[in-house]
């Protein structure tokens, strides 16, 4: 039995998306708050070999599995809840050759809806965030 069952939950269902292994997303932290997950930096996830930044459509999936990771932090019991709408404003490109981190909380559940809204960052001190996400997702 572990400390923070969320975590084990969350660690358990991330390690078994397929997109999750071939991007090397996993859980850093996780809490009723919200949930962390990481990427690690690879030469295989970058979009401009010039300057070794990470592709926008790694960092996509990136929040959008963090998005949707957020919703066992507020429900009861695991459900899988589709992206309905996805929005990603990206604010500057990836540091090269740093991990990613992804955060992202639930702001609103409603009977059939669940808002959530994150940022990730080269660094979890969160001060520089690279994009800025937000979607709405489907729940029953």
């Amino acid at each position: 039995m572990t400390e923070n069952p969320l975590l084990e939950r969350a660690t358990r269902f991330v390690s078994a998306l397929r997109h999750c292994q071939v991007l090397g997303i996993s859980v850093h932290h996780a809490s009723e708050e919200g949930i962390t997950l990481v990427m690690p930096y690879a030469p295989q996830l970058v979009g401009d070999p010039q300057t070794g930044v990470i592709h926008g459509g790694a960092l996509t999936s990136l929040m959008d599995t963090a998005c949707g990771m957020a919703t066992l932090c507020v429900l009861p019991e695991f459900e899988v809840c589709p992206t309905l709408d996805l929005r990603v404003d990206y604010m500057h490109p990836a540091e090269p050759h740093k991990p990613v981190y992804g955060f992202a909380q639930c702001y609103r559940v409603t009977t059939d809806v669940i808002f959530t809204r994150g940022f990730d960052d080269s660094r979890p001190a969160w001060n520089r965030p690279i994009s800025a996400a937000a979607t709405r997702r489907c729940w029953t």
